[in-house]
């Protein structure tokens, strides 16, 4: 394919020289001179081990070039990759001045082109920038219509400076975020000779997946330095303890717990997280991210509160009481809260749990609902039939085969806000402490409502 990559910075010169390698015809466009000049002869603006050997051979080999302006190009090309950088504003958002320009000159390309040319975005932006500023400007400038006359994909990078090459060819999966169906078909195309699956997902998926990435990336850092930092204070090694958090890799370092959902509980991780933060305020080490994980637990709680108020109605049914399915241990059960309260708020509950018998509990048990629930002999049903039929909309609070399958039968116009969600990534009965994940495939999306 002919390619032009708009951006011959970090991201833009290592594409290029990659997709060149690739077979295809790459012409670099740079408003800089400097950076024209280098490509033309061999060479690399900047340090990337390997990078430089590659662009003399594909330059040599005619496969790659570059230019200042490449809007009379479009014509003759079937895809354009906007690399160029979007760099932060001192408010903390992106700015958008470089893209905007690239826009600006694409669109004016394909105004003069006939052809059937893919945008494809490369540059890291938040979710709802592809959609709203660079397709507005596209057909702004173009005046031809997205999807119709030209394709658009975002298609973000995973690039680490040091090892750019190699993480170009072996990349832990390409994203593909495509505005249409034969502008996608075409970039997939293009990464026949790259390892790795290739998702195809919607473009502020492909989007909010790039920042999202190095969030967690930045999280793992702060989360690691900070327990580091609480082993150094206990002269302890804080790299042998984080060996072993590593070698779990059925819930440490796995798909486990990583399904948006509704908020932790049970006996273990409310307790412990309280547990480390209270020794290590003691110990004058300071842990903000830790100690931010309880208040963040307490959002989701309120988040499903405020869910629940926005269906607008005026009796309750919560499935699922205790802190998972597959357990009636109730101690530190979000749904307890939640219920505590909607109860304040005015809301008529009905609940009921499959594994909640009130009148087999222990005498410690009861007392404890008692202390959590006063009010738990008015809300609790004995069957699933009754706290059914006396809710306007229904919360699932677990993946229960149970709950699942009534949920299933219910009319379509009973509402149903789901707590714990779906993917069916991990097998539920591998977890603990909450969050489960759900598996409601054959739902009505219509009805359907997630926190």
């Amino acid at each position: 394919m002919k390619i032009l990559v708009w951006g011959l910075g970090y991201v833009g010169t290592v594409a290029g020289a990659c997709l060149a390698q690739l077979g295809h015809d790459v012409i670099g466009v740079d408003p800089v001179a400097a950076k024209v000049t280098a490509l033309n002869e061999g060479k690399s603006s900047f340090y990337e081990p390997g990078l430089e050997p590659l662009i003399q051979a594909q330059v040599k080999s005619g496969r790659l070039r570059a230019t200042a302006d490449g809007t009379d190009l479009i014509s003759s090309a079937d895809i354009s990759f906007i690399c160029v950088g979007t760099p932060s504003a001192p408010n903390g958002d992106s700015s958008l001045q470089y893209l905007e320009a690239v826009a600006a000159q694409i669109g004016q390309g394909l105004r003069r082109a006939s052809n059937y040319h893919v945008v494809v975005l490369r540059s890291t932006v938040f979710a709802g920038t592809t959609r709203d500023v660079l397709l507005s400007l596209l057909e702004q400038h173009s005046q031809r219509r997205c999807g119709q006359d030209f394709g658009l994909v975002m298609n973000p990078e995973f690039l680490r400076e040091s090892s750019a090459i190699a993480d170009f060819f072996a990349p832990p999966y390409t994203v593909i975020g495509e505005f249409d169906q034969q502008a996608g078909d075409l970039v997939a195309e293009l990464y026949q000779g790259v390892s790795g699956e290739v998702y195809r997902v919607p473009l502020e998926i492909a989007e909010l997946l790039k920042l999202t990435n190095n969030a967690f990336h930045a999280l793992k850092v702060g989360f690691a330095n900070e327990v580091g930092r609480l082993c150094d204070n206990l002269t302890l090694d804080g790299r042998q303890l984080m060996e072993l958090v590593c070698a779990d890799s059925k819930l440490n370092l796995s798909a486990a717990y990583m399904r948006p959902g509704f908020a932790f509980g049970g006996s273990c991780l409310p307790k412990d997280l309280r547990s480390i933060t209270f020794h290590s305020q003691r110990l004058g080490v300071k842990t903000p991210i830790l100690d931010s994980i309880l208040l963040s637990n307490q959002r989701q709680i309120e988040a499903a509160r405020l869910r629940v108020h926005q269906l607008g109605v005026k009796h309750l049914t919560i499935l699922g009481l205790s802190f998972k399915a597959d357990t009636d241990d109730l101690r530190e059960s979000p749904v307890i809260k939640l219920i505590q309260e909607l109860w304040r708020d005015g809301l008529h509950l009905s609940v009921y749990d499959p594994n909640v018998r009130l009148e087999e509990m222990t005498r410690d048990r009861q007392e404890y609902m008692r202390c959590q629930l006063p009010q738990i002999a008015q809300i609790y049903c004995p069957t699933l039939d009754e706290a059914i039929s006396q809710g306007e909309a229904i919360i699932l609070a677990q993946n229960h085969p149970e709950l699942r399958a009534a949920i299933e039968k219910l009319p379509k116009h009973i509402a149903v806000l789901d707590l714990v969600k779906s993917p069916s990534m991990a097998n539920v009965s591998d977890l603990d402490e909450g969050n489960e994940g759900s598996v409601l495939e054959n739902l009505d999306e219509n009805r359907l409502i997630q926190v």
